[in-house]
């Protein structure tokens, strides 16, 4: 359960960085808002699919390196939230 958390967790940041609702970040990338409800409340993990949306999205990107692996690459332009 630690890992659903986590990326629940990582998932929470994001949005609140980007100062977007749980409703605006699903508009954003195309998902279901019940969906990514139940994976901000640690209920289940997200699959690579709901997950690829997020990450391929240009606003997002930069987070991909710190949400998959917990690292950041600012000489890249991957950063985490602050």
């Amino acid at each position: 359960m630690e890992a659903f958390v986590d990326l629940a967790g990582k998932m929470k940041a994001i949005r609140r960085q980007e100062g977007v609702t749980q409703a605006e970040f699903c508009e954003l990338v195309g998902l279901s808002l019940s969906t990514y409800k139940k994976n901000e409340a640690s209920m289940f993990e997200m699959g690579y699919g709901p997950l690829s949306k997020i990450l391929n999205h240009p606003r997002f990107m930069k987070y991909t390196l710190w949400l998959m692996i917990d690292q950041v690459a600012p000489e890249c332009g991957q950063i985490s939230p602050e």
